[in-house]
């Protein structure tokens, strides 16, 4: 039996321009060959219809994928109104079709029940799981599930152009936000129904569209060349938790961080979570304790 072929050791986070029409998991698969990568994960899937930034964790940034799942999310969206979908965007069947006759500031006003604090049902089309199971698979075989209404935050929402039937959004919002919901609500506010037709994610955490490549690009870079070459979109680990404050470790402390155990340090904050150091090197992510103490949570192997 042939061995089977392992990669090589890839270490931090390269931000994909995800392309149209693929799912998360594929794009990061392909990416993953394209830099010939022992291991890998994404940070939170984007849907197939959606494009933009999808920070992919290589090696031991992928101890900190759960920081991104965390971040908060920026996204720009059209939305269609005057037709409604079982989905909320035009992946799935027509529910409802209507004419549509508003005003900008009819939209406007609407937009503003959308803005704060609100409260969202995720969709069937999600990739939330139901006994394991995701439930776009359930959706897609006509089964429907009682869904946990869940508290969201839209820190800003504008109306960037207004066409009659069609809007565009830019939204910046926490994480779990659904913008699909967003547009299925706000069909549903205005009598007239709605679904996404584009989306964009712009930002994720400290993420951005200007730092993304996309996979044409590492395409081009790899022809004839050692994969080696993509290297240089790699982004340190540590760039996901620059929020989080930074404590410099002797080396004698940092080495007893590295066997597990708690320490005192000067310099550390009275709770919260860490970045942990030694001489410029990123150890892992710390926790202060109650007696004022730091606890690794997070370990990165060192060379």
């Amino acid at each position: 039996m042939a061995k089977q072929r392992r990669g090589r050791s890839v270490n931090g986070i390269l931000v994909l321009d995800k392309p149209a029409g693929e799912s998360s998991n594929r794009s990061l698969q392909r990416v993953k060959r394209l830099l010939d990568a022992s291991k890998a994960g994404h940070t939170g899937s984007l849907d197939p219809l959606a494009t933009g930034v999808l920070p992919l964790c290589f090696g031991e940034a992928t101890k900190i994928s759960q920081f991104l799942l965390d971040a908060d999310k920026g996204y720009r969206t059209t939305i269609k109104l005057g037709i409604k979908t079982a989905s909320g965007d035009s992946q799935s069947e027509t529910l409802k079709t209507c004419e549509v006759n508003l005003s900008k500031k009819q939209i406007e006003d609407s937009l503003d029940n959308f803005r704060g604090e609100i409260r969202q049902i995720p969709s069937m089309y999600s990739a939330l799981k139901h006994q394991g199971v995701p439930l776009y698979k359930l959706a897609r075989k006509g089964e429907e599930v009682e869904r946990k209404e869940r508290n969201v935050t839209v820190f800003s929402l504008e109306l960037l152009d207004f066409r009659g039937d069609e809007i565009d959004l830019e939204v910046h919002c926490s994480k779990g936000t659904y913008i699909r919901m967003i547009a299925d609500d706000l069909g549903d506010q205005l009598g007239v129904g709605g679904h996404v037709t584009a989306l964009r994610r712009l930002q994720s955490g400290p993420f951005t569209e200007a730092q993304s490549v996309t996979l044409e690009k590492l395409e081009e870079e790899i022809k004839g060349n050692n994969p080696h070459i993509l290297d240089q979109y790699l982004l340190p680990a540590d760039f996901a938790v620059e929020h989080l404050e930074k404590v410099d470790l002797p080396t004698v402390t940092a080495d007893f961080v590295r066997q597990g155990q708690p320490v005192i340090a000067r310099g550390l904050p009275t709770s919260g979570t860490v970045r942990l150091y030694d001489t410029g090197q990123f150890v892992g992510i710390g926790k202060i304790l109650d007696d004022g103490r730091v606890a690794p949570v997070r370990l990165m192997k060192t060379d």
